[in-house]
C-alpha cells in the first residue's frame, strides 16, 4: 500500500483511539493489516522509487494537514497514529539510503510474507488514500466545530 494510504488510516486510528499510544500501536498493526490487501508493488529492484518521491510528498503533505485540522485534544494522537501507521515501511528507507533495513530480520521476513502486491494497483490505492485522508480531514473538521466554546 502506498504510504499516504496508511496516513489516512492512522489519522483515522488516531481520532478514533484519542490516546498517542493506543494510537500508535494500533496504526502499527494497521499498517500490517493493509499490507495483507492486494495492493500496488512492483517487486525487487529500485522501480518504486519515482512513485515512492511523489508519494513520500503527498504523505508528508497529509500528516501536515491532517495534525493541524485535528482538535488540540486528538492532535498528539492523530500524529501518533499516522506515525505507527507509516513506520513498517521505513524498512525500504534504510535499504535505498543505508543498505540495510532498520528492523530485525525476523521481521522484514514476516513483512514481506503478507505483502499482496500487484503492478497494475496503482491507481486504486491512490484513490483510497485520497478517499482515507478526506475522510480522516472531514471528520477531524467536525470534531473541532463540535468543541464546547472556551470561556
Amino acid at each position: 500500500m502506498i504510504i499516504s494510504a496508511h496516513v489516512g488510516a492512522g489519522a483515522l486510528v488516531g481520532t478514533a483511539l484519542r490516546r498517542p499510544l493506543p494510537a500508535f500501536a494500533a496504526g502499527f498493526v494497521s499498517h500490517l493489516a493493509m499490507d495483507m490487501v492486494p495492493h500496488w508493488g512492483n517487486g525487487p529492484g529500485l522501480g518504486w522509487i519515482p512513485v515512492a518521491r511523489r508519494d513520500g510528498v503527498a504523505g508528508l503533505a497529509a500528516m501536515g494537514v491532517l495534525t493541524a485540522a485535528a482538535p488540540p485534544g486528538r492532535r498528539i494522537a492523530v500524529l501518533a497514529g499516522m506515525t505507527g501507521a507509516c513506520l513498517p515501511d521505513t524498512d525500504k528507507i534504510g535499504i535505498y539510503f543505508a543498505g540495510r533495513s532498520p528492523w530485525p530480520r525476523r521481521f522484514d521476513r514476516f513483512h514481506g510474507r503478507i505483502q499482496r502486491e500487484s503492478a497494475d494497483l496503482l491507481p486504486r490505492d491512490v484513490l483510497v488514500a485520497a478517499m482515507l485522508s478526506v475522510t480522516a480531514a472531514g471528520l477531524l473538521q467536525a470534531l473541532g466545530r463540535s468543541r464546547p466554546p472556551r470561556r
